[in-house]
């Protein structure tokens, strides 16, 4: 075993599973052992402990206003909060936590019964109005067993003309956005694995059309990259779009590398420091609970783990 496996299996559960299934092709009751430590210790724990009435910092997208930490929290409180129920279930599920293990049910079952959006005061799992949140819903909906059939048909009917989504759409923005979409094609495909009752696989490939035909960071008029902090990677990506989550999903998905991909696949390669590692670069300021990383500009495992899982596959191994 190389020196940077043994690095990446030093760490948490959630990511030690992972490096298991995606990088050392480890027997299925292996992985499936060391994922059901997620729900058990270490940052998955953590989470499902932070819970009070069915939502985390007692709201849906942002904490209640009378919401205070129960004990230290770390990032710039004057940015936007990463404690509320949606970044906290959206973590879990990047975790892997097994959602059979009787703890996730609770909390899942609490997320339906209590939390409602701030929006309007909808129900938690039947969305609101916004696609990039809708997507994290359906993502997380779907991973968790619950019905998200309604928010998908939103979704499905507000897919723009040029092949993604974008959450300006209601202000008239007709052109999509590389984050709204990124976010919907994550739960739509989600939604396809658990056999949701909508059909779901021709939108999201044009969606993805939108991303390769643009090379997952130019634009499509003049080539231009459209946002540099897009070739930085980040861990929690949040719902903030960057290359290596692009690709990420597109690994996901199962299907074969585009050729498309190229340039986004050297930014990759070439970020690859001279130990093996790849470092955490762009941070999204705001509050957590608990640092998952040393900071930007050190090594990641987060985005060590996804960087060579997406050269795998793109490489063929």
């Amino acid at each position: 075993m190389d020196d940077v496996t043994t690095w990446l299996l030093e760490g948490d559960p959630a990511i030690r599973w992972q490096v298991l299934r995606d990088l050392t092709d480890a027997p299925e009751h292996e992985v499936a052992a060391e994922r059901a430590r997620v729900a058990e210790t270490g940052w998955g724990r953590a989470l499902l402990d932070l819970q009070v009435d069915g939502q985390w910092a007692g709201g849906a997208c942002f904490p209640s206003r009378d919401w205070r930490p129960s004990g230290p929290v770390v990032g710039d409180p004057a940015a936007q909060p990463w404690t509320s129920t949606l970044p906290t279930l959206r973590l879990l599920r990047d975790l892997g936590v097994d959602r059979a293990d009787p703890g996730v049910r609770k909390a899942v079952d609490g997320v339906r019964e209590q939390s409602r959006w701030e929006h309007a005061g909808q129900p938690f799992f039947e969305g609101e109005v916004e696609p990039c949140i809708n997507g994290g819903t359906v993502a997380i909906g779907a991973y968790f067993g619950e019905a998200v059939d309604g928010i998908v048909q939103r979704l499905l009917g507000e897919q723009l003309a040029d092949g993604g989504w974008n959450c300006e759409a209601e202000n008239g923005s007709t052109r999509s956005s590389f984050h709204s979409t990124i976010c919907v094609l994550d739960g739509l495909l989600e939604y396809e694995r658990a056999g949701g009752e909508h059909a779901v696989g021709e939108a999201r490939r044009r969606g993805e059309e939108y991303l390769l035909t643009r090379s997952l960071f130019r634009r499509a008029s003049t080539g231009e990259v459209v946002d540099r902090d897009w070739l930085s990677f980040s861990f929690p990506t949040q719902w903030h779009y960057d290359v290596l989550w692009g690709l990420d999903y597109l690994r996901s998905t199962g299907a074969a590398p585009d050729p498309r991909l190229t340039e986004a696949v050297e930014l990759v390669r070439d970020k690859r420091q001279a130990d093996g590692r790849w470092l955490l670069e762009n941070t999204h300021p705001g509050l957590m609970y608990f640092h998952l990383e040393e900071g930007d500009g050190r090594p990641s495992r987060w985005n060590t783990l996804r960087a060579l899982r997406v050269l795998r596959w793109y490489d063929g191994a």
